[in-house]
């Protein structure tokens, strides 16, 4: 059995005690971060020792640096300037399971690595192949990728994976449940042997344990929350409300608590879609992300929902896991997702790094079963909330009438109702008279 370490009771050292260089504490002081986090005090030092971990944290707690910051350290021994790419070979494999989470590892990484001299680099799918390989060939020691992406890579002879120390998969259990395996598997033929290997992740299934097994050797299990927890900063409620009724609801719930943020769940790329038109339609600024919009389209809408030019940002599981809004304030679940272990990384999304979030969940009678689900991996029941108190949704004019600032709050009329009107209002006396003097002007046979 691995050996489990055990959330110590003391209270949290300094990043300085962790046996990590100057130049990477300056790094870490700059970001901002004074205190290790329980896992990053626990990986650390299990990290450092060469030894191969499986790390289990809910998300927010600061996973990434708990891999990131020793895993620098292990690799400074082979630091240097040189402009030779033979000098710069990869000494670290990172996997991530989506685009927006090898983004944002490779953006830590080079966060951390600013002040010492090791290159890495992202790939990722959904761009051009072409426009990664000038990194490639420069050479790189850290590399984070896709794993569809990274054998396209290796098929195009871009890069060697015969020199890498470390691997690391991040969200270990995304990559079972998005049928990674076989690519997994492939991918761990061509690295040595005798390597280190690390497993990172919020929540870890049965599934994910017997991975372990057949990829770790005699691994340390660090755990600093119980198994598929939520943050205690989160408040979870439930809003029961029909389907009809739920975009009504959506919409109360953003504008009654003000929100300068929200991050909306659906379970499909279409629906995400069409959700984020009808909030745009309905004055809420909105967009969306998944798996059918490009990277550039993806990045654009999650720059704007980060600069504040949007309010919600619909999401569907694939294309949010990994996405890490500071301060984000509410997370709203307009629809279960099937598998509930996709509930705990979802409102995971809010309440991190110690702030407070919300995260409420619209269900009707036919996501009940979906909601057992969640209160049973959760082990509690979830409180309810009253469904929030506003005006039903009005259609959309027709294209004729030109909106203005504030035509959704003025209640509709129907074009036909209009018409019906206006054939019925008598015709003013002084528009009427010249028609008159046609008629009869016709009927003398002067015309």
């Amino acid at each position: 059995m691995p050996a489990i370490m055990e959330q110590p009771a003391t209270p949290s050292p300094a990043f300085s005690s962790l046996a990590l260089d100057p130049q990477i504490l300056r790094a870490v002081e700059e970001a901002g971060y004074t205190e290790p986090t329980p896992i990053q005090i626990q990986a650390i030092p299990q990290v450092l020792s060469g030894r191969d971990l499986m790390a289990m944290a809910q998300t927010g707690t600061g996973k990434t640096a708990a891999f990131t910051l020793p895993l620098l350290q292990r690799l400074l021994p082979h630091a240097n300037t040189s402009a030779s790419p033979a000098r710069h070979p990869i000494r670290a494999l990172i996997l991530a399971p989506t685009r927006e989470l090898a983004i944002q590892v490779g953006e830590s990484v080079e966060e951390y690595a600013k002040h010492v001299p090791l290159q890495s680099t992202v790939v990722f799918g959904g761009v051009d192949i072409r426009t990664q390989k000038p990194a490639l060939l420069k050479g790189v020691e850290i590399l984070v990728a896709t794993p569809g992406r990274l054998l396209d890579h290796v098929e195009s002879r871009n890069v060697m994976l015969n020199q890498v120390q470390v691997l690391i998969l991040d969200e270990a259990d995304r990559m079972l449940d998005m049928g990674f395996m076989p690519d997994l598997k492939r991918i761990l033929t061509l690295l040595p042997k005798q390597r280190q290997t690390l497993l990172f992740s919020a929540t870890f299934s049965d599934e994910i344990r017997k991975l372990a097994r057949d990829f770790l050797s005699n691994p340390a299990t660090v755990e600093v929350a119980r198994r598929n927890a939520a943050a205690d900063t989160v408040r979870q409620a439930v809003v029961a409300v029909s389907e009809d009724d739920k975009f009504d609801a959506l919409c109360g719930l953003i504008r009654s608590r003000d929100a300068k943020q929200v991050l909306v769940f659906t379970r499909t790329k279409l629906t995400a879609a069409r959700l984020a038109r009808r909030l745009q339609r309905s004055g809420i600024p909105s967009s969306d992300i998944h798996g059918d919009r490009s990277q550039q389209e993806r990045l654009k809408a999650l720059d704007a929902f980060k600069d504040g030019e949007i309010i919600a940002l619909v999401a569907t599981d694939v294309a949010a896991r990994g996405l890490d809004i500071d301060q984000l304030p509410l997370v709203i679940n307009y629809e279960l997702p099937p598998n509930p272990e996709d509930y705990i990384h979802r409102i995971g999304r809010t309440g991190r790094a110690g702030a407070s979030g919300e995260a409420i969940s619209l269900v009707d009678r036919d996501e009940e079963r979906l909601l057992k689900d969640v209160e049973k991996l959760l082990k509690r029941d979830l409180p309810r909330d009253p469904a929030p108190r506003v005006a039903p949704s009005t259609p959309r004019p027709n294209k004729i009438s030109a909106p203005t600032d504030d035509w959704f709050s003025r209640p509709y009329e129907p074009t036909s109702a209009v018409a019906a009107t206006k054939q019925a209002e008598p015709v003013p006396a002084r528009e009427a008279e010249p028609k008159k003097q046609v008629a009869a002007l016709l009927r003398g046979g002067k015309l």
